[in-house]
């Protein structure tokens, strides 16, 4: 029987240090007796007091106690729940610093771990800063000892949520709203019974889901579609698993975003995957589209198509698209979508695109440009098989600069291809995440 490692006793008196640099997570970094410590809202440049949370064998954690000496970078966060809310992390970070600090995770990712340099840097990519997010799950929790319901994101540290009021970065339609979900949620029977409520905001409505672990009465029922028409919801509930999901107000509803440069409208359901920012998004599509360098002939490949967020507007500008997306609900709705847009020139197949691609028809063409859109675990899979599919351009989104580098080296050392440029989108301000675009060419 294996025997339980001893938590180890953490020092309980703050600790001096100089803080050297800032890790992709957006934690400070420093070293004591030659050992790496990560320390939460710390700053470059900065001397700070920390207090240890967490001690291992390869390196350390902290979180500031006392800064010292502060950054020229450091700004007062606008949310007062910042530093113990866990939804976002670089508040205290001016904003154009954490454009330059993600630029660089993003270059030095691409030079230590892929060994490229893209000829050309692009600019970063920046819209709205606040009231952003237009999708996120919320918890919700019935305090007995406070006397109130919670609803928000989980705090930093541990499993309990952050007791907040409202929320900066969320999208007013939800982020405003934060007590008055609380008020309602508390004058609930089912109250103890609410774990969560996903929210999607479109261009023509909010959406909520309210998972619920038991039937709701009839009294709860009234109060979640009254205060749905009061602040103009679309409401949905989940009694149990994803498929359960249904729409209980109004009688019909209907979500979507548009790319009004591409004239179309994409349609989504309220737990499909589609970009939280939409004034990045507005911008990405046609940089990507821009860089593709389509000429109305060609057959391009979108890969991770999802919902068909670049399919669409790509159809615009080529003689055909084919799109590819492992989740069976999403390559149904791009092809309804498609339809709904009077789009004929796309076609679309549902496949693992990390798993066993062997005998895919899509895979036997030829393709003039890729596009490719993957999740953080990136495109490892499906590159090996680009030797064959004979495109001379390709476009890489990505969520992930560790993965964007790997499969850029691959693409590069192995597939033949120049990195001719790259650059940072700043989809989720005031957090650590690094959204990128890159282009190659052969």
């Amino acid at each position: 029987m294996a025997r339980r490692r001893r938590k180890q006793k953490l020092p309980q008196t703050p600790v001096e240090a100089t803080i050297e640099s800032l890790s992709q997570d957006g934690k400070g970094v420093t070293h004591i007796d030659e050992k790496a410590v990560f320390i939460d809202g710390a700053l470059p440049g900065e001397k700070v007091r920390f207090i240890y949370t967490s001690k291992r064998r390869s390196h350390d954690e902290g979180t500031v106690h006392e800064v010292l000496e502060a950054s020229n970078e450091r700004v007062e966060p606008k949310c007062p729940h910042f530093g113990i809310c866990g939804g976002c992390n670089l508040q205290h970070l001016d904003a154009d610093a954490q454009i330059k600090h993600k630029q660089q995770s993003m270059l030095d990712a691409l030079k230590h771990i892929g060994h490229v340099t893209p000829a050309e840097v692009f600019e970063p990519m920046t819209g709205d800063k606040w009231g952003y997010r237009r999708k996120a799950r919320l918890g919700v929790r019935h305090v007995r000892k406070k006397g109130r319901v919670l609803v928000g994101f989980r705090e930093k540290q541990g499993g309990f949520l952050a007791d907040m009021q409202h929320c900066e970065v969320l999208h007013p339609s939800i982020g405003e709203k934060i007590e008055d979900f609380q008020t309602l949620i508390f004058d609930m029977d089912a109250k103890e019974q609410l774990p969560q409520i996903e929210v999607a905001v479109g261009d023509n409505a909010t959406a909520l889901i309210i998972r619920h672990l038991e039937p709701l009465s009839d009294s709860d029922n009234e109060k979640w579609i009254n205060f749905a028409k009061a602040h103009d919801y679309q409401l949905y509930y989940q009694p149990k698993g994803p498929n359960t999901v249904h729409l209980v107000y109004p009688e019909t509803a209907e979500l979507f975003y548009e790319h009004t440069d591409f004239d179309t409208k994409v349609l989504f359901g309220p737990q499909d995957f589609f970009q939280v920012n939409s004034s990045i998004n507005r911008q990405m599509v046609p940089r990507a589209v821009e860089l593709l360098q389509l000429t109305g002939s060609e057959h391009v490949l979108d890969l991770f198509c999802g919902l068909g967020n670049f399919t669409l507007p790509i159809a615009r500008k080529a003689a055909q698209v084919t799109g590819v997306e492992g989740d069976d609900i999403m390559v149904a709705r791009a092809r309804q979508t498609a339809l709904a847009n009077n789009i004929a020139n796309t076609e679309y197949y549902s496949c693992n695109l990390m798993g066993d691609m062997k005998g895919e028809p899509w895979l036997k063409r030829k393709y003039d440009c890729i596009l490719l859109d993957p999740p953080r675990s990136g495109a490892k899979e499906v590159i090996e098989h680009f030797g064959k599919l004979g495109a001379k351009r390709i476009v890489y989104v990505s969520c992930h600069p560790g993965t964007l580098a790997r499969d850029a080296d691959a693409l590069v050392n192995t597939h033949g291809y120049k990195l001719l440029g790259a650059g940072i989108m700043d989809m989720f301000p005031h957090t650590a995440h690094v959204e990128s675009i890159a282009v190659f060419e052969k």
